[in-house]
């Protein structure tokens, strides 16, 4: 008795012509049809996106002929053997690779015979899916799971070091080295930013199924040092995994690093991950993982695995570090003074490299401004030690204050000027003692970029301009007026300001890491262009790259580098209007509003928006006498409001008595706002208020 339903399911009826159609057209699992000289007669749509067989000219050929490295005697066998006992064999692996340097793809064979009405065989019938993806992910989550119960099963750093070794190889890569700072092992931590600071590396654990190899990788308590513009210097200084998909004997950074990239080079690697080891925000080593036997480099997901188990022994090592001291004398004292990161910005996209050396002087900063703006900050103070330091924690806590006030550029500048002077008159004894030194002077760059006019201002004291890399692939030093160093001269400064082309890189660095280059500014920009360009590659590996470049192989200042490539925001993201002064241009300016957010698709955040577009045109309308702008921008978390007058009387936020009519204004911007502020313009001022889209203040 058949499965059908009346006369839908007899041989030749509609249905059954459906469903082979739609096996052959629309079904996503490919399907071979062949004969019983196993030759392939037919085949659906979907196996044409099968990549391991190549059927372009497969029809009336043998499976040998087309399924490549995917074709093995047992392949044949299984299929001989359906067509001899039409017995099905369900979800037969089959494996091959696509190159000799490609990653192993793995396919789930399903074979069934074919036969006539009168039950002879036809031919046999296989479905085919590509499982490669699911086979990796069952493996990576094995792996994770035999890791978790074998590392760490003691308080011994060593032993530790050694288990994730022996984990690593072979499941992910061919050799393994695995080193700790001589800090760890001796119960201290190492806070971000200062490994440089803190001397050699010790190898506590090391592996490798390669005997080339295995002579090439450091002895089991072996102390190495540390090279500055290594991946391993930027891994350890900005504690993010890298991955080296091609090693290369011509790579720059390999010239500073004889023993962890020259040597296994030499022994047939082609491919690294650098793997940081962090732990409750201290730095504890360092792990390196190499491919020579396995074809293929390391990819992404393989980078974020390794990531995961580098976690979980930087936790065990810690702990292990722990145990070997009764208890710490005191906590880690967060000496850097840089960001500790830098948020995302719809103004510019960021990328930053920083490598302290203990000069202590060199800092950026990337500062959010009103208006979608963002100001880019880079100096530098001459010495090193702690006066070095407390200058630059001075001037960068001076810069942020600044900031929020929305001024020029040169204003900025002039005014850290008046400040650093100060600091240096209260200090004589430290002016007397560094007499017969050489100048302690103190640079910096401020850059503000404003993504709705793609146009920057830039104001220098003693700093070198930032580099533009311009998305036709040139590339130039920005024009900027150059004053006197903080605290020395005349304060007199001037702001340069041009447009920029979307896309665009700015680069800014410290002093020090020109200089290293070359004294002469053509020199310093063909190599960093060579370095910089093609500029459509990820910003963190263009920065990665200049820095390697750029830093000569003996290096005794900071390497301090921060790229920002422009953005802009269109008209969908920015609404503008003006309006008469007059008391019906509230109800105008409210209505304007109302549309702009039913268009952005914001109608919960009308209430709040119109009432700050009210009160701050009502202001606009009682104290001055020209036309209002009004203007709307959708950044990322927030929509921000604009006011614009002509008059440059500044608001003052009061609390308002019971009694009084007025002078509530700001006050209810206040509350309903993220935040607000006044901002200088060249005829009048501009209030902003900044609504968040999450409803929160």
């Amino acid at each position: 008795m058949d499965g059908s339903l009346g006369g839908h399911g007899r041989p030749g009826s509609g249905l059954d012509e459906a469903v082979l159609g739609a096996l052959f057209s629309e079904s996503p699992i490919g399907l071979h049809v062949l004969d019983t000289q196993l030759r392939l007669v037919r085949f659906n749509t979907a196996a044409r996106f099968v990549r391991a067989f190549a059927l372009e000219e497969a029809l009336g050929r043998h499976p040998r002929e087309w399924a490549g490295d995917f074709y093995t005697g047992a392949y044949e066998e299984t299929m001989l053997e359906v067509l001899d006992t039409g017995v099905p064999a369900l979800d037969v692996q089959v494996r091959g690779h696509l190159s000799p340097d490609a990653p192993e793809i793995v396919l789930s064979v399903s074979c069934f015979r074919l036969e006539d009405a009168a039950g002879g065989v036809l031919g046999v019938a296989t479905a085919v899916v590509d499982i490669t993806e699911r086979q990796r992910a069952r493996a990576r989550l094995a792996l994770l799971e035999r890791a978790s119960g074998r590392i760490g099963t003691t308080l011994d750093i060593f032993r530790t070091a050694q288990e994730f070794a022996d984990e690593m190889v072979p499941a992910l890569g061919d050799a393994v080295v695995v080193e700790v700072l001589d800090s760890v092992l001796r119960g201290e931590v190492s806070a971000p930013g200062t490994v440089m600071e803190h001397g050699a590396l010790r190898c506590t654990g090391r592996r490798s199924v390669l005997p080339e190899a295995e002579r090439s990788l450091p002895s089991i308590g072996e102390a190495i040092g540390l090279s500055a513009a290594t991946p391993f210097a930027q891994s350890l200084s900005d504690l993010r995994p890298r991955v080296v998909p091609y090693l290369s004997s011509d790579a720059d950074w390999l010239a500073r690093e004889p023993v962890r990239g020259r040597r296994m080079v030499e022994a047939g690697a082609h491919s690294l991950l650098v793997l940081p080891l962090v732990a409750r925000g201290s730095v504890v080593g360092v792990a390196h993982c190499y491919r020579a036997r396995t074809a293929h480099p390391f990819d992404d997901g393989e980078l974020a695995l390794a990531a995961e188990l580098a976690e979980r022994v930087a936790l065990c090592l810690d702990n292990a570090r722990l145990y070997t001291r009764e208890r710490s004398a005191a906590r880690i004292l967060q000496l850097s003074l840089r960001p500790a990161r830098v948020a995302g910005h719809a103004a510019v996209e960021t990328a930053y490299s920083y490598c302290p050396l203990g000069a202590g002087g060199d800092w950026f900063d990337v500062i959010p401004l009103s208006g979608a703006r963002v100001a880019l900050v880079t100096g530098d103070t001459a010495g090193r030690g702690l006066r070095a330091a407390a200058t630059m924690g001075e001037v960068r806590a001076a810069i942020s204050a600044l900031a929020v006030l929305d001024l020029a550029p040169d204003e900025v500048v002039e005014r850290l000027h008046a400040l650093v002077t100060r600091l240096r008159g209260e200090r004589p004894q430290l002016q007397e003692a560094a007499a017969d030194d050489e100048p302690q002077n103190t640079t910096c760059l401020y850059l503000v970029y404003s993504p709705i006019t793609r146009r920057c201002s830039v104001a220098s004291a003693g700093h070198p301009p930032p580099v533009l890399a311009l998305p036709d692939g040139t590339a130039e030093y920005a024009v900027v007026p150059t004053g006197p160093p903080l605290g020395r001269g005349l304060a007199k400064y001037g702001t340069a300001e041009f447009e920029l082309a979307e896309g665009s890189i700015l680069l800014l660095s410290n002093t020090a890491m020109l200089r290293a280059v070359s004294e002469d500014p053509e020199e310093q920009l063909a190599r960093i262009c060579d370095a910089l360009l093609p500029a459509d590659r990820p910003l963190q590996e263009i920065c990665d790259e200049v820095l390697y470049k750029l830093t000569p192989e003996h290096v005794e200042n900071d390497a301090v580098l921060l790229l920002a490539r422009t953005r802009a925001l269109g008209p969908d993201q920015v609404g503008s209007w003006t309006v008469t002064n007059h008391p019906a241009a509230v109800s105008e300016a409210r209505t304007r509003v109302e549309r702009q957010l039913a268009s952005w698709g914001l109608e919960q955040l009308s209430f709040t928006t119109t009432l700050v577009v009210s009160e701050l045109v009502t202001n606009a309308v009682r104290y001055s006498d020209g036309p209002i702008e009004v203007r709307l921008i959708l950044e990322d978390t927030a929509v921000v409001c604009e006011v614009t007058d002509d008059s440059s009387t500044a608001p003052h936020l009061r609390h308002a008595e019971e009694v009084d009519e007025g002078g509530r204004g700001l006050y209810l911007t206040w509350q309903v706002s993220r935040r607000w502020g006044t901002r200088p313009e060249a005829r009048g001022k501009t209030i902003w208020a900044e609504i968040s889209l999450s409803g929160e203040d």
